[in-house]
């Protein structure tokens, strides 16, 4: 009885738009306006404004060059907030404790927010020389391993989107402002699996990420370890430091349900 009454008290529009964004599961990215009217056997002018109310609200996107719709950046910080609040931080803060043990240089873990990364958990290195924690700092993310790590492996379509329109800001020399050297050097993280930050945020700052994927095989973050430059070598970077965050990366997305 109590079901039933329950059921009385749901709202058809709002059940609808939650079975609209639900079709967007799995390896579906982005679906038009009929084969959504098809699945959820309504009327393209319902669609229609299902589809302009969420996107009102940055829950659904269009894509510009395909004219479909897929998730909007609203749904990906609620899911980061479900991540950060139940799962992420509490699964990544027994292995940045260990990178640190291991290295003695400062970890991070982050997610991509916008077109910025955002520092969720720090665990410091012991060292008197270190790198000053920026835990909720939003940092650009095409001049930042955990940044580049996280966009190298969208779509051109999605990364063209997240690259801001106006000019790439130079933070030092070492930045990268060329949108195809930037894609270019994303290309190659995507295919190591692993991003370094030569002094391109700040100067005399290096680090190198790893990506973090979840059950559903998305990255939705990124582990780094960053330090002073005159303590991150050429062949300490190679022969320790990415070993090191790789093997992190896989270790917290293996507590998140990740399967290679």
């Amino acid at each position: 009885m109590a079901k039933k009454e329950k059921s009385e008290y749901l709202i058809q529009a709002v059940s609808h738009a939650l079975d609209l964004l639900e079709q967007f599961h799995g390896e579906v990215d982005e679906l038009g306006v009929t084969e959504l009217s098809k699945r959820l056997k309504l009327h393209k002018n319902n669609v229609f404004r299902l589809l302009a109310t969420l996107e009102s609200r940055s829950y659904i996107e269009q894509n510009k060059v395909t004219e479909n719709y897929r998730l909007g950046l609203r749904t990906l910080e609620l899911g980061q907030t479900f991540i950060k609040q139940m799962g992420l931080l509490r699964q990544s803060k027994p292995v940045l404790e260990t990178l640190v043990a291991n290295c003695n240089e400062t970890t991070y873990v982050s997610i991509l927010k916008d077109f910025n990364i955002v520092y969720l958990d720090v665990v410091e290195t012991g060292m008197t020389v270190r790198v000053v924690p920026r835990v909720g700092s939003r940092l650009p993310a095409y001049c930042t391993a955990a940044g580049k790590v996280q966009i190298a492996f969208m779509s051109d379509e999605e990364l063209e989107s997240y690259l801001p329109a106006k000019e790439l800001k130079s933070y030092t020399p070492n930045t990268i402002t060329d949108r195809d050297a930037l894609k270019k050097q994303l290309k190659q993280i995507a295919e190591q699996g692993y991003a370094y930050d030569n002094e391109e945020l700040d100067i005399g700052v290096k680090c190198v990420s790893a990506p973090i994927r979840d059950y559903t095989r998305r990255i939705i973050g990124a582990v780094s370890i960053s330090g002073p430059s005159m303590r991150f070598s050429d062949d300490r970077i190679k022969n320790e430091l990415i070993p090191l965050v790789l093997k992190a990366g896989d270790e917290i997305s293996a507590k998140l349900g990740f399967q290679k």
